[in-house]
């Protein structure tokens, strides 16, 4: 519960930082902000938000494997291929965020 409430936190933060962009004709321009430099500052926060949720998501998954290693160690050679796969999945996430970037660029 604690979590779910920490991210509508922080979408509504987002949303009202993007708010007064889009509030009227012209805003970005008057701000002395342009579409490019939006573009960047979106594609900056993008990959700043994957970074780190494929972070977190490989913290907790060699936790996990060291976890499991230590409750039954004959298992680590067996262990060890499933996390690698999955380490390189998580990676790809990012990996592919940073195409789109480059993509819509």
């Amino acid at each position: 519960m604690k979590k779910k409430a920490w991210m509508v936190l922080l979408g509504s933060l987002m949303l009202m930082m993007a708010a007064p962009v889009f509030a009227q004709e012209g805003g970005a321009q008057a701000a002395g902000l342009g579409k490019e430099a939006l573009g960047m500052l979106a594609a900056g926060f993008s990959m700043a938000f994957a970074s780190a949720i494929c972070g977190l998501a490989q913290g907790k998954a060699i936790s996990a494997a060291c976890d499991g290693v230590a409750r039954n160690p004959g298992i680590a050679d067996k262990l060890q291929l499933f996390l690698i796969l999955g380490l390189a999945f998580i990676e790809s996430l990012a990996l592919y965020t940073l195409v789109i970037i480059f993509v819509k660029m």
